[in-house]
């Protein structure tokens, strides 16, 4: 059992010929992910990466099979391909490229929720299942497989909350990175809500960021459904003044409820266990699955 993708997902890469696809993609294969072929209009029936190469979605789904796909595309085109692998019939499609425009991601979030695919991100470092499947931008070698599922609104701080897990000798189901824009298809309690259905997941580490109602949301969902699993939580942007966007276009201080003071307190009296550093996180997970470090 796995959440999102495996070492069975048909992975194809949108954007696939594109420096970033094509880094990313080798980087990918490399890991041992299944992937079967890339998108590229206009250069269908080429081979790259020892790929096949489609011009179209629907190509690779009639072709290859695909199920999965990422996309690398530019943020003018990328709410396009969104739509194209939903109307395609592709389950899972992760979207990493940032800086798209939020009128059109409002269109496409809509189009997704309207059919029975699932959008991660955009502006996400994708999803990886260790040992299966790398479905993003993530560094491989940095996840080793076990029972700690993470989601994150933050790829720097998924790999560091991977990275310390690791070194408690323990390891991850899956870590999903949401994103971190205003929109974005897959919310922090929608994804912990996969892991706590996950019979492999024992623990789950949720990492937010000031801005928004994502976990507090999450926070409330986790206590409504009887804290059934050990969550492990911290939230970033602690110092950020309000009303400034700091990194993520998601990230700014509108209310009182926005602060990271705020999140905390909702989430400590959801039942979470709360940490105040992120150096903290692998020592809470070994600490609260009762593993002697």
């Amino acid at each position: 059992m796995s959440v999102l993708v495996n070492k069975d997902s048909k992975i194809i890469v949108q954007g696939f010929t594109g420096s970033e696809g094509t880094f990313h993609a080798g980087q990918m294969i490399e890991y041992g992910t299944n992937v079967v072929g890339g998108v590229t209009p206009g250069k269908g029936g080429q081979e790259h990466l020892g790929k096949p190469v489609f011009n179209t979605v629907q190509e690779a789904v009639d072709k290859v099979g695909a199920d999965t796909t990422i996309i690398f595309v530019p943020p003018a085109f990328a709410a396009d391909a969104i739509m194209e692998a939903t109307d395609a019939g592709i389950k899972v499609i992760i979207t990493i490229t940032e800086g798209i425009p939020v009128a059109d991601m409002i269109k496409a979030n809509a189009y997704v929720k309207a059919s029975n695919a699932r959008l991660i991100g955009p502006n996400c470092p994708g999803v990886i299942t260790p040992g299966e499947a790398k479905v993003g931008i993530m560094p491989g070698f940095v996840f080793k497989k076990g029972n700690v599922g993470i989601v994150s609104k933050s790829g720097t701080l998924t790999y560091e909350a991977a990275d310390q897990v690791v070194r408690e000798g323990l390891g991850i189901t899956t870590a999903i990175g949401i994103g971190g824009d205003p929109i974005i298809g897959t919310t922090t309690k929608e994804a912990v809500e996969l892991l706590m259905n996950d019979p492999e997941t024992d623990c789950i580490v949720m990492i937010g960021e000031i801005g928004g109602q994502l976990e507090a949301d999450a926070a409330k969902w986790v206590k409504a459904d009887g804290n059934r699993k050990p969550v492990v939580g911290f939230i970033a942007g602690e110092t950020a003044p309000a009303g400034r966007t700091m990194g993520h276009a998601g990230a700014i201080v509108g209310g009182s409820d926005d602060t990271a003071q705020a999140k905390k307190a909702i989430m400590k009296d959801c039942g979470i266990h709360v940490v105040d550093s992120p150096a903290e996180i692998g020592i809470k997970v070994a600490e609260v699955l009762g593993v002697n470090a």
